[in-house]
């Protein structure tokens, strides 16, 4: 963590790197360097910090997902139509430990309810291996949900990195 509690941005791009290295697009020698890129941003800045990172970006693309979709008919209810079909596909990760979902359907409350999910989740202590991994999987099926919605896979993918992209552009 930082001195002020804001994750770490490399934490936040190493919980992205995971995401690209459970999606099945990303080709071999980009899974490899999204690894190294996760490993080193554990070494530098601690599991802990890159597990918050993947919290934050659960928020982020939960708020993303619901503020998409607008108004009226269309509009994504997180109660009963984002954060269900998150969880209800859980299962399909065989590394999911069902013990963690309380904690990971309340970080997407608290994303659907506009709080700072990071800040939420820090209220319980530290993230656990276990439930850190279930995190990556939320990501993940969130990410999918997005470019399900799109109908365009790798658009969320796109959209993160050249977010990061300027991000670095910004910071030189």
């Amino acid at each position: 963590m930082t001195n002020d509690g804001v994750v770490a941005d490399e934490a936040i791009r190493a919980a992205w790197d995971s995401y690209r290295v459970l999606e099945k697009r990303t080709s071999p020698e980009e899974r490899r360097q999204a690894e190294e890129r996760v490993q080193a941003a554990v070494e530098a800045y601690g599991r802990e910090e890159v597990s918050r990172g993947t919290v934050f970006l659960v928020g982020v693309l939960t708020g993303y997902l619901i503020a998409e979709r607008g108004t009226g008919a269309d509009r994504l209810d997180p109660l009963s139509d984002l954060i269900p079909a998150v969880i209800r596909r859980l299962p399909t990760f065989e590394m999911a430990d069902p013990a963690q979902v309380p904690m990971v359907t309340g970080v997407l409350m608290a994303a659907a309810m506009g709080m700072d999910t990071v800040e939420w989740r820090d209220r319980f202590g530290q993230i656990p291996q276990e439930e850190a991994l279930v995190h990556s999987f939320v990501l993940w099926l969130l990410a999918d949900r997005f470019d399900s919605m799109t109908g365009q896979p790798g658009t969320i993918d796109r959209l993160i990195r050249e977010t990061f992209d300027s991000m670095a552009a910004e910071g030189s």
